[in-house]
């Protein structure tokens, strides 16, 4: 028997539904562009942890997002509009969590073919919203933080967390709840946990990218096996949202120690070959690889330029 056959007659899933291995898929993915720079995600050995000091029905929660604001003259920025060098931020941001809000992902590195307009799949505050309403969480933090995906893990660490955390403590918050995009924001949002941690603010990162947010440590992890842009669950499905917001939630109540990963049962129920898809080179045709290189040369010219004017702005 057949090593396939005799899988299939224990029951066992195809390899296909495993996880996608984004470190590896990453690398890949930029070798195949040219770049040939592989980029080096973080581990670390010891992982903070704090346990949250009073119950999770009195606590003042806080949500943590890699969205950025809708911003015209940066260009089109809706979900499947091509990656926008140009949306990116570079400074932590705040908003009221008393009003909505227009929040785009068009600024991270993911594959658009899965999204949809559907916000609150990478924003869930209405979702953290119906938990305080419900008694689940005492209250919404006044204000959502916008956390930059810097490349730079030394400016992560250095630079933003320490202004994140300023921002969480001038809001008296109790917990956070932290909400991953691209693979870069995975890692940004789980060095951001860590500092907040060991700052004594008890994290749960929500999020898609299970083998660089594992690798990097975190206190506790709601894995959503989902494509990138969906941590907060399926679109246009609020009570898919509520039960992943629940589970995010219970999560930060019931992890005694750190490295806790919980997997959200939801599957995705669209198109299976995503995984496939997802930052695939193998999926490309010689003319579509060609034209993602020029993409990508055209992308770098961006960012340089968008930072180079953030830098001076800040000057």
């Amino acid at each position: 028997m057949s090593f396939d056959k005799e899988s299939e007659s224990l029951g066992f899933s195809s390899l296909d539904e495993l996880p996608v291995r984004y470190i590896d898929r990453t690398h890949a993915w930029y070798d195949a562009l040219g770049t040939n720079n592989h980029y080096r995600y973080a581990s670390f050995d010891e992982v903070p942890f704090t346990r949250l000091a009073k119950p999770l029905s009195q606590c003042r929660v806080a949500l943590l997002t890699t969205a950025a604001r809708f911003d015209p003259d940066k260009g089109q920025q809706d979900s499947k509009a091509p990656y926008n060098a140009g949306a990116k931020f570079y400074n932590a941001y705040t908003g009221s969590t008393a009003i909505d809000h227009d929040l785009r992902i068009s600024h991270v590195g993911i594959n658009r073919r899965e999204l949809t307009d559907d916000s609150h799949c990478w924003f869930p505050l209405p979702a953290l919203r119906r938990a305080a309403a419900s008694g689940h969480i005492g209250e919404v933090a006044p204000r959502f933080i916008g956390v930059p995906t810097n490349r730079s893990q030394r400016h992560t660490i250095q630079t933003d967390c320490p202004e994140i955390l300023a921002l969480c403590q001038e809001d008296a918050i109790d917990a956070a709840v932290l909400v991953a995009n691209c693979p870069v924001c995975h890692q940004t949002m789980s060095l951001t946990a860590r500092y907040l941690e060991a700052a004594g603010i008890p994290t749960v990162v929500m999020g898609c990218a299970k083998d660089i947010v594992e690798q990097c440590g975190v206190p506790r992890f709601l894995f959503s096996d989902m494509p990138l842009g969906n941590a907060a669950a399926r679109p246009f499905d609020a009570l898919s949202q509520d039960s992943t917001m629940a589970m995010a939630l219970e999560l930060l109540e019931s992890a005694f120690l750190p490295r806790t990963t919980v997997q959200n049962p939801l599957r995705w129920n669209r198109d299976p070959s995503w995984k496939f898809h997802v930052l695939n080179a193998a999926a490309l045709s010689p003319e579509e690889l060609e034209r993602r290189k020029e993409e990508q040369r055209q992308i770098k010219r961006t960012a340089q330029a968008v930072r180079d004017a953030d830098i001076a702005g800040r000057g």
